[in-house]
């Protein structure tokens, strides 16, 4: 596999507006998220931005942003537009979605989601972590996925995905992590469809390549990141971040 993580990235936000180039340990949250893809150190990685703002904050830190329309549909239509801009002879065949509001995601995650395309007939891969709480279970927030893990196997195929706790009875639940790694042919696929019936019920892109009988499965991880959306969320990832810059620093002053 020969990855490119690419991570779409817009101003645009209703709870929390400007939220890319919201201040973390002093830079923008954007390059915290570029900062987590470059250690994962599974390939090469871009932002996706709609804004100039953002382009220009990443090109500042050195590192790369390909400038895609601010009104495409999703987050997965701007990888895809960036994807042709950057690699258009196609030297990457899988392509890492990671999204832009996930500053303290640790750099493990964006390798153990490439795990489910060890199966050729796996088109696309994701992550998910267990359920721990009534209350996550009930979140319309939390994505959850059907899927069942035999004792000792670490990957699954993704049944369904929605904001209802499934599957019913007893055994645990998983909440849904929105990282992806696409095969290209399959990302050239899934763009190309229209959106679901499925997808527009649930508000679940992941459902229209279900639903197109793309095949999905998951890896399982010990815990879901957060992700950040309003100004709470913000301040929790200041005070990780900030806390472990910190203690990096203290680091090198007793070296």
């Amino acid at each position: 596999m020969r990855p490119l993580i690419l991570i779409p990235c817009r101003l645009a936000s209703t709870r929390l507006p400007g939220k890319p180039l919201a201040p973390i340990a002093g830079r923008p949250m954007i390059l915290h998220v570029l900062d987590r893809a470059r250690e994962a150190a599974i390939g090469p990685a871009a932002v996706a931005s709609g804004d100039d703002a953002i382009t220009q904050a990443v090109r500042a830190d050195g590192g790369t942003a390909i400038p895609v329309p601010e009104d495409l549909p999703s987050g997965t239509d701007r990888i895809h537009r960036a994807l042709l801009a950057l690699d258009p002879g196609g030297e990457h065949d899988v392509i890492v979605n990671l999204q832009g509001d996930l500053p303290t995601i640790p750099p493990a995650l964006l390798r153990a989601v490439l795990a489910p395309l060890a199966d050729p007939s796996v088109e696309i891969a994701t992550l998910v972590a267990p359920i721990t709480s009534a209350e996550e279970a009930a979140a319309p927030s939390v994505v959850k996925c059907a899927c069942a893990f035999p004792e000792g196997v670490e990957v699954a195929p993704a049944l369904y995905f929605s904001r209802a706790a499934i599957p019913s009875g007893e055994g645990p639940l998983w909440h849904h992590i929105g990282v992806y790694a696409y095969r290209r042919a399959a990302l050239e696929r899934f763009v190309a469809l229209p959106a679901s019936p499925l997808e527009e019920r649930e508000k679940l892109e992941q459902l229209r390549a279900l639903e197109a009988g793309m095949r999905i499965a998951v890896a399982r991880v010990d815990h879901a990141p957060f992700g950040v959306d309003t100004p709470a969320d913000l301040e929790r990832a200041r005070a990780a971040l900030e806390g472990a810059s910190a203690a990096m620093a203290g680091q090198g002053t007793a070296a």
